[in-house]
C-alpha cells in the first residue's frame, strides 16, 4: 500500500501531539506533505520535526489546499475553524480526519455534513474516549448480554475548574464550555454504551453565581434513546469533594440482571443477580487492544482509506453525537424536550 499523503491543519497544541506522539507510529502508512498553522514559530518547529521544506509550510489555509497534493487532511485546530478546513478539503476531494467537536455551531456542523456528502469523500471524527481499554471493557460487558437487557445509563464528569484559567484560559471564555468541550465526549460515550441514537434530550446548562467563567460550566441532562433506554448526565467544572476528571469519569449501566460500574480507579465491576445466590460482584479484566485512543482511530481511518471496514465514528454517525450537544443547548435555552432525531434528519435534507 502506498503511503497516504496528509495535509496537516494545525501544528501546535494537540496538533503537535499528533505530529510527535501519534504519527510516528504510522510512518510506514502515512506521510505529512503539508503543514498549516497561523503561528509561524509553531509552524516551523513542527515543520522542522517533520523535515518539511519551507515551500510546504503555510500560514494561510486556502493557499495550502491550493498548492499541496494530498490524499486526506487532518484537522486539529480550534473548533471555530473546522468549518473552513472541512469545506475546503471536501471541495478539493480530500478525505478528512477531524478532531472533535465537528464544529462550534450546529449550522457549521450541517454545512460540513452537506459539503462532505456532496463531494463523496470520507470523513471520520475523533472520539478517542471510546477506545480506551477500560471503556472498551465496559462496552464489552454490555454487548455480551450477560446482564440481560439495558434499562438506563448514568454518566458523570466532575472536576474543579472554578479558578479562572485552570481549565485552559479559552474554555473560561467560550459559551457552553462544558457541553462543547466536555459533553461532546460524554454524550458520544452514552450513545456508544446504549448502542442506540438519542431520540430526545432535556435539561439545563448554567454557571453558578460565584463562577469565574463566562460560559456555562454546569450541566444536568436527561436523555431518551431510540431503543427505549434512558440516561442521565452530570457535567461539572465547579465540582468539589469526589471528582471524576478526564479519563476518570463515572459510568453506570443498570440492566435486567444487575449493573456494571466504572469509577475513578478505572476498574470495571459487574454486580450480577444470580438466583439463589443474591448479588455477586466481579472485577472484569481489562481488554488489551493493539491500539487505543487516538492510535486506534488513526489506524482504522488509514484502513478505511485502503478499503477496510467503515469506522464507528464516521461523519454520519458523529453527526448524531454532536447533535446531542446543540440539542442540549437548545433544551436549556427553551426549557423544552428537544427531538434530536428531527435535527439530524433536517441536516440531511
Amino acid at each position: 500500500m502506498a503511503k497516504a499523503r496528509c495535509l496537516m491543519i494545525g501544528a501546535g497544541g494537540m496538533a503537535g501531539g499528533w505530529i510527535r506522539n501519534q504519527f510516528p507510529s504510522f510512518t510506514d502508512r502515512l506521510e505529512v506533505v503539508g503543514l498549516v498553522d497561523v503561528n509561524r514559530e509553531v509552524l516551523d518547529r513542527s515543520g522542522d520535526f517533520l523535515g518539511l521544506p519551507a515551500s510546504h509550510r503555510f500560514t494561510d489555509m486556502t493557499e495550502a489546499f491550493e498548492k499541496v497534493e494530498a490524499d486526506f487532511c487532518a484537522i486539529v485546530i480550534p473548533p471555530a475553524y473546522h468549518r473552513q478546513a472541512a469545506v475546503l478539503a471536501a471541495e478539493r476531494g480530500l478525505h478528512i480526519l477531524s478532531e472533535k467537536p465537528m464544529a462550534d455551531t450546529w449550522d457549521a456542523c450541517v454545512e460540513i455534513y452537506r459539503a462532505v456528502k456532496r463531494a463523496g469523500v470520507k470523513m471520520e471524527v475523533i472520539q478517542n474516549y471510546r477506545y480506551n481499554p477500560d471503556m472498551l471493557t465496559f462496552r464489552q460487558v454490555l454487548r455480551e448480554g450477560r446482564l440481560g437487557r439495558l434499562n438506563y445509563l448514568v454518566g458523570r464528569f466532575a472536576d474543579d475548574y472554578r479558578v479562572w484559567g485552570s481549565w485552559g484560559p479559552f474554555r473560561h471564555e467560550i459559551p457552553h464550555a462544558m457541553l462543547v468541550d466536555g459533553a461532546v465526549h460524554h454524550f458520544d460515550m452514552l450513545r456508544n454504551l446504549a448502542n442506540a441514537d438519542c431520540q430526545s434530550i432535556t435539561g439545563w446548562e448554567w454557571n453558578p453565581a460565584w463562577g469565574q467563567s463566562k460560559g456555562e460550566f454546569n450541566d444536568l441532562y436527561l436523555v431518551h434513546f431510540t431503543n427505549g433506554v434512558h440516561g442521565s448526565y452530570e457535567g461539572s467544572g465547579t465540582a468539589g469533594g469526589t471528582l471524576n476528571p478526564w479519563h476518570r469519569e463515572y459510568y453506570r449501566a443498570e440492566c435486567e440482571n444487575g449493573s456494571v460500574i466504572i469509577d475513578v480507579d478505572r476498574t470495571v465491576r459487574v454486580y450480577q443477580h444470580t438466583p439463589g445466590q443474591g448479588l455477586r460482584m466481579e472485577e472484569v479484566p481489562t481488554v488489551k487492544p493493539r491500539y487505543t485512543g487516538h492510535f486506534w482511530l488513526i489506524d482504522e481511518f488509514l484502513n478505511w482509506l485502503d478499503g477496510g471496514p467503515t469506522p464507528d465514528t464516521v461523519l454520519d454517525e458523529n453527526l448524531k453525537s454532536v447533535a446531542m450537544v446543540f440539542a442540549a443547548i437548545e433544551a436549556s435555552r427553551t426549557g423544552a424536550l428537544v427531538n434530536v432525531q428531527e435535527m439530524v434528519a433536517a441536516a440531511g435534507r
